[in-house]
């Protein structure tokens, strides 16, 4: 059953996507609801679902609990590229 909802969104905003709605033929509507289902399902959604390789990779190592992946990342790729 669908029912009616009133937002308050700025008006170029608005503007932007009915642009991108028409370019996508669909109605405003339709993508509002599909990301709102996006969103709640995926709040919903406690664990996602693991390919196979990466699911058999689960708690084969364990990391120290200050591990910090950013700024390990930003650290090799300084290292690579600098």
């Amino acid at each position: 059953m669908n029912t009616k909802l009133t937002l308050t969104i700025e008006r170029e905003v608005i503007n932007k996507a009915k642009i991108y709605a028409k370019e996508k033929k669909r109605s405003l509507s339709d993508i509002i609801e599909n990301y709102l289902k996006f969103l709640t399902e995926k709040e919903s959604t406690k664990e996602l679902e693991l390919n196979s390789t990466i699911e058999s990779l689960r708690g084969s190592f364990k990391m120290p609990k200050n591990f910090n992946y950013k700024e390990e990342l930003k650290n090799r790729l300084e290292k690579k590229y600098l």
